[in-house]
């Protein structure tokens, strides 16, 4: 069985970028979108082309509500958002957080393994031939920009010893994600009962 959507790999070129992903929206907004290649390539054209696509494919998945709070939330609201764009955007991401992480902690097991990805990373590859294709150096570096996108939000303390935080997320955020569709909030580790209870409280 071969997965309907293709894993999208773009990120490498990336990690979290949260006040990167801010500039770009608040410059989208206003339409001053002059030198933002080169402002984002520290000079580098071709490398802020690269990058500019990247962040402007994470805000293209946002709602109103969610661009809103990237623009104008403390920074934890925003580096939230510019998380949860990048699960909305990328679904390996996404799965390996819902999937992988959330499960561990639900369970209070709080180490995130070598082991953990790479069963992950080879049980998806049976679904998505196109990992295949990857280059050993492609899939290194992927793992490496994946551990430090979880640490940069926050979901694991640190690249080296990965240990799962507990995550409290801003009200803000919440709202934004409550009137987009609950779910999300899985990418934060929350739970069925804790979404089923935030459900009924706005309702």
């Amino acid at each position: 069985m071969v997965a309907d959507n293709k894993y999208k790999f773009s990120f490498t070129a990336a990690s979290l970028r949260t006040k990167d992903l801010v500039m770009v929206a608040l410059r989208k907004s206003s339409k001053n979108t002059a030198d933002l290649e080169l402002t984002l390539g520290n000079g580098k054209s071709a490398t802020g082309k690269r990058l500019l696509v990247e962040l402007e494919n994470w805000i293209s998945t946002l709602t109103e509500h969610q661009i809103e709070v990237l623009q104008n939330g403390s920074f934890k609201s925003q580096n939230e958002i510019a998380f949860l764009a990048v699960c909305k955007y990328l679904d390996f991401i996404r799965d390996f957080v819902i999937e992988v992480i959330r499960e561990k902690y639900i369970v209070f097991d709080y180490e995130l393994t070598d082991g953990d990805y790479l069963s992950f990373f080879r049980r998806k590859a049976e679904f998505h031939p196109e990992m295949d294709d990857l280059t050993e150096i492609t899939q290194k570096k992927i793992k490496q920009v994946t551990f430090k996108m979880l640490e940069q939000a926050g979901i694991i303390n640190s690249v080296k010893s990965r240990i799962i935080q507990p995550q409290l997320i801003e009200s803000d955020t919440q709202k934004a994600i409550m009137s987009d569709n609950p779910e999300l909030l899985k990418v934060f580790l929350y739970s069925d009962i804790d979404i089923q209870r935030l459900q009924e409280a706005y309702e």
